[in-house]
């Protein structure tokens, strides 16, 4: 008999627990569950408000999903606005400035009688006006240009640079290194460093 009961325990062991271990967790499970139909009710309520309650999770979510979605579409617009803004302000502000330079134009073009060519002393006057009105006018210009980050680029004597310049022909002159510019046809401009005209030059053979 005493053999017997030390198999059993053997195969308990082979299994990894008990026969009271066993019993304990059958005890448990029909515990866990509903053994009424009172219990059944119960526990279809404690399932039914988990569901509801997951539903609104899911909608609360949802809701603030679609919300950030139209926050950022709101936030999309106003940047765009704002840089559109930006670019007209900019214009309008360029655009003030230049007004100015056409009203000095202007002057000076009037001071020229029609029939200057009539009238000798006259003409003579009405051509210093119009110089000196065209060299203020460029005076003018040239510090508008100045507020805006726009710089002229005239490299007479420097050394032919690709991103500032455009070659139309290259020459032999003496004193000037190959590579040099050594004429510059039209000068060039620099927007807050960017090269938004190229200087038209000539260049030094070697």
């Amino acid at each position: 008999m005493l053999h017997i009961s030390e198999k059993v325990k053997d195969i308990s062991s082979v299994r990894g627990y008990s026969t009271e271990e066993k019993a304990a967790e059958d005890a448990s499970s029909d515990k866990q569950m509903p053994t009424t139909l009172e219990d059944c009710h119960k526990q279809i309520e404690t399932l039914s408000t988990e569901v509801s309650s997951l539903k609104q999770q899911v909608k609360d979510y949802e809701d603030k999903y679609k919300r950030a979605l139209a926050d950022g579409e709101n936030v999309r617009r106003r940047m765009m606005k704002q840089v559109e803004d930006a670019k007209s302000f900019a214009i309008q502000s360029f655009c003030k400035d230049l007004l100015d330079v056409a009203d000095t134009l202007s002057a000076a073009a009037d001071s020229v009688p029609e029939r200057a060519e009539a009238h000798a002393e006259s003409a003579a006057a009405a051509l210093r006006s119009l110089h000196d009105g065209l060299r203020l006018t460029r005076a003018q210009l040239d510090q508008v240009f100045a507020r805006h980050g726009l710089v002229a680029v005239s490299p007479l004597r420097e050394k032919f640079d690709p991103n500032l310049h455009e070659a139309l022909f290259q020459q032999e002159v003496e004193g000037f290194e190959p590579g040099t510019v050594v004429t510059v046809s039209k000068v060039g401009y620099k927007l807050h460093e960017r090269c938004v005209r190229p200087a038209l030059v000539g260049v030094a053979k070697g």
